[in-house]
């Protein structure tokens, strides 16, 4: 049975459309391994894997969430921030006047995904979906489907796996150099 809101899930093997991106929002001080177990299951929801995150993106004031550089660190990716402004700017299907009153944004995790895939609402494979750990604090992403790509993107499906073999020192420095404002000392999760 699929929770209310959520999709049913895609047969096991079935592999997305396209390649995803990646929302995420979470409660300040959330450890990698909470934002871990929220992304494996929204990608066993998609019927996906960690493979075929091709974008990641949150709010910029999650710039400097030690849990959440950590995970992105882990996997090799960039994350993207996105301003207040620019997410709150996206018609999402699950908005939340907590997050607003907190992040100045209704929405962080769908907002960001679909931001990061240049896409619709209509293109989120999973909402809004909330994991909390055993600490109480919570983590709640999206996934995406990357609007087809185009020429003028210079992003193809056939140099994505290039993009993903960018790791290590390199994935390091783009965080700590995306990492722009300091965030607050409780936000919930979006």
């Amino acid at each position: 049975m699929t929770a209310p809101g959520l999709p049913a899930p895609v047969p096991a093997g079935a592999p997305p459309a396209r390649p995803l991106a990646l929302g995420i929002g979470c409660d300040r001080g959330t450890p990698a391994e909470t934002i871990a177990r929220a992304v494996a299951d929204a990608l066993a929801l998609a019927g996906a894997s960690f493979g075929d995150i091709a974008a990641v993106a949150s709010i910029t004031l999650k710039a400097n969430e030690p849990g959440l550089l950590a995970f992105a660190a882990r996997h090799g990716w960039r994350v993207h921030f996105y301003s207040a402004p620019e997410l709150a700017a996206v018609a999402v299907p699950n908005p939340s006047e907590t997050v607003r009153r907190y992040t100045g944004t209704p929405s962080v995790s769908e907002a960001a995904a679909l931001l990061a895939a240049r896409a619709p609402a209509s293109a989120l494979a999973v909402e809004k979906h909330k994991c909390q750990g055993p600490d109480g604090k919570n983590a709640t992403v999206s996934l995406a489907r990357l609007a087809a790509p185009s020429p003028a993107d210079g992003f193809s499906i056939s140099n994505r796996a290039a993009a993903q073999a960018d790791t290590g020192q390199d994935a390091m420095d783009s965080i700590a150099n995306t990492a722009t404002s300091p965030g607050r000392a409780h936000a919930p999760h979006g």
